[in-house]
């Protein structure tokens, strides 16, 4: 559709090139994707918010669709993760933005919250409340407890070690979306700091 264009372009932040769609000029709205979602999921309200006056923008989270996937899975912490939306703030010239989480997004709101409020003019998440991490159990042990083995995260567990035990699936250290892609947009490349 005509005017509804979403611009497109890949920041280097945090140690990692992370792509981010964007569209409109005023406050910053930051839209934070689920898993297993993209940008992509905050189309419509892309669209809309920009509109009304905002300017609204999407990352790829670290690991996700067009921004880098490190192989190290050490770099994927929590400190990591917010690090990446800090800098994605300050790459936007921004001192605060308006948040808006869904699924694993509504956890990293959540932990930017609590570690930058200063970033953080106002949030608003769906699906997911703040649950402070437990002081003895662990996040996937209370999964399992309260939903069983079934549960998708209790799942991954159980994936990730049958691929150390049985080396020979396929390397999935890497993204499958890096390396040039198909897209009816353009990226524009630039660095950041």
């Amino acid at each position: 559709m005509k005017g509804e264009e979403i611009a497109h372009r890949t920041l280097e932040l945090n140690g990692i090139m992370m792509h981010v769609a964007e569209k409109g000029e005023g406050p910053v709205v930051l839209f934070l994707h689920g898993f297993p979602e993209l940008w992509y999921s905050w189309r419509h309200q892309i669209v809309s918010l920009a509109s009304r006056g905002f300017r609204a923008v999407a990352p790829d989270l670290r690991g996700y669709g067009d921004t880098h996937a490190p192989p190290d899975i050490a770099v994927y912490s929590i400190f990591h993760l917010v690090g990446d939306l800090v800098a994605l703030i300050n790459a936007l010239g921004q001192e605060q933005v308006f948040v808006v989480g869904h699924d694993w997004g509504a956890i990293l709101a959540w932990n930017l919250c609590v570690f930058r409020p200063d970033k953080v003019k106002a949030m608003i998440n769906l699906s997911v409340i703040f649950r402070p991490r437990h002081p003895v159990v662990r996040p996937v042990d209370f999964f399992r407890q309260h939903y069983g083995d079934d549960y998708y995260i209790c799942r991954f567990q159980l994936l990730r070690s049958l691929m150390l035990l049985n080396p020979p699936f396929p390397d999935l250290s890497r993204s499958p979306n890096q390396g040039p892609q198909d897209r009816d947009c353009k990226m524009n490349q630039i660095k950041i700091g």
